[in-house]
């Protein structure tokens, strides 16, 4: 018989952290080197375009390591509770929020993440993003992964 339901604790994913600063730093510093460059010649608009692709990068990285990968903010899932009706995610500042309709699971391809939203007591809309490497063991990712499928 199949567990009806699975409570994990996650962990930060200190791995994933360094793969991130991998490829966030050195786009942005790319991204700021060739605007100022351009800064100086005639065409101006593409060094606006370059600082707004930089700024957009460093804003996404940030909030995915910061969030995602550290879980360091206070709206960063630290917990999952989940079972056949609904979802509670535990969040760093202590709080809850229990995802009960239209919940849905989006596996990734390669089996590094999911992504699981839903509609919370309050009737917004919430999207959580988990990585293999915030689990203790891959073996408690698989089994939740499998569990959840029910959502896809």
């Amino acid at each position: 018989m199949a567990k009806q339901q699975y409570q994990v604790s996650l962990v930060q994913d200190k791995t994933g952290m360094y793969w991130d600063l991998a490829l966030y730093v050195p786009t942005v510093i790319f991204l700021v080197s060739i605007a100022l460059k351009m800064w100086y010649t005639a065409d101006k608009n593409w060094a606006y375009l370059l600082m707004f692709m930089a700024t957009f990068f460093l804003m996404a990285g940030s909030n995915r390591i910061l969030k995602s990968r550290m879980m360091l903010t206070g709206s960063s899932p630290i917990s999952i509770d989940a079972d056949k009706q609904r979802i509670i995610c535990g969040l760093r500042n202590g709080g809850q929020v229990e995802l009960v309709k239209e919940l849905r699971y989006f596996p990734d391809f390669t089996g590094k993440s999911f992504a699981i939203t839903g509609l919370d007591l309050n009737g917004k809309k919430c999207q959580y993003i988990f990585h293999r490497g915030q689990f203790a063991d891959a073996d408690e990712y698989k089994k939740l992964r499998e569990f959840l499928r029910i959502y896809g």
